[in-house]
């Protein structure tokens, strides 16, 4: 709607005056998918017409993270890449809530007041009709249509996107990262799954066997894929480098709890400490595994790399078109 910089609001206390009056959504957004995609485009259109700022409400922990912890299903991406597809698609503002005790104890009417009208003051609100909110699960559509109607504020109901007769979600996405059926996710999603992070110091023990790797941190719980995978990693130059990733916990010399992506590009030698990366996932090799001897996990480390250079070998020329050039 306005050409300021979008705007991360975080929490209720944050709110000032000059952010009343908005079209808002609610929602956890993870993944950013074309379904969400298509609610983001409502809620731009209703944002123009009214010459409001569109805001979407996000929930940190996402509310099945806070009743399931570690049970919870992975995120498909974190809040800053979350913050980022949320911004490029044109949202004005996002308001983060903490969901803690505290706010998970809010009833439905307490939900409607606290946040959207005295927080927010909402001029309208683009909702799935099968919403459920509030501590007392009372809050759906038609309670929202009718306090709307009390508060002066609008209700639009969420369209559905289906692919193949089924609707995309998050959960459909998980399922075919988890089968290693990219095309289908990225057919869900609008463009390659991806995970975005800084590249950190590890063991080196890639380096020490001759396959020196990018470690990346993916800061959640769980991660939505594991194993090796062929993949181009976008880097802070503006481009796409070939490689292929692990992404698991390193069996076989006693992993992290915490899952970690570790990048090798292949013919690439240049020190990328602390730089963003971003990593596309285009095929899976194998399943993560243990091997007996670091011997073992060289040769199987080698054989990874020739799938790697077998599948972008493979591609037709207009396919490398946005890859670096590089020997096969």
């Amino acid at each position: 709607m306005n050409s300021q910089a979008p705007e991360f609001i975080r929490g209720l206390y944050n709110l000032r005056e000059r952010h009343r009056g908005s079209v808002a959504t609610i929602g956890t957004f993870d993944g950013v998918h074309l379904g969400h995609q298509a609610i983001l485009r409502q809620l731009n259109d209703v944002s123009a017409r009214l010459n409001l700022p569109s805001v979407v409400i996000l929930f940190e922990p996402q509310p099945h993270e806070y009743f399931a912890r570690e049970r919870a299903p992975a995120r498909l991406m974190r809040l800053r890449e979350k913050l980022e597809a949320l911004f490029a698609a044109g949202v004005d503002r996002v308001l983060c809530l903490q969901f803690n005790e505290a706010f998970r104890s809010l009833t439905a009417r307490q939900f409607i007041d606290r946040v959207l009208h005295d927080g927010l003051g909402i001029r309208h609100l683009v909702v799935g009709d099968d919403f459920r909110f509030g501590c007392d699960r009372a809050g759906n559509y038609e309670l929202l249509q009718r306090a709307g109607g009390e508060l002066g504020f609008g209700v639009t109901d969420t369209c559905t996107l289906t692919i193949g007769a089924e609707r995309v979600s998050s959960t459909r996405i998980r399922e075919h990262l988890q089968a290693g059926e990219f095309t289908k996710a990225e057919a869900c999603l609008g463009r390659p799954y991806t995970i975005s992070g800084r590249v950190g110091h590890g063991k080196k023990l890639g380096r020490q066997l001759g396959v020196p790797t990018a470690n990346v941190r993916l800061q959640r719980y769980r991660s939505p894929l594991s194993g090796v995978f062929v993949i181009s990693a976008l880097l802070p130059d503006g481009n796409l480098y070939p490689g292929v990733a692990n992404v698991g916990a390193k069996p076989t010399v006693g992993g992290d709890i915490a899952p970690l992506l570790e990048v090798h590009l292949l013919n690439f030698d240049r020190d990328i400490y602390g730089e963003p990366v971003k990593v596309m996932f285009h095929q899976r090799l194998r399943a993560e595994q243990k091997f007996a001897s670091l011997d073992a996990l060289t040769a199987q480390l080698q054989n990874d790399i020739a799938g790697g250079r077998a599948y972008f070998a493979a591609l037709a020329p207009t396919e490398l078109t946005t890859l670096t050039d590089f020997d096969y």
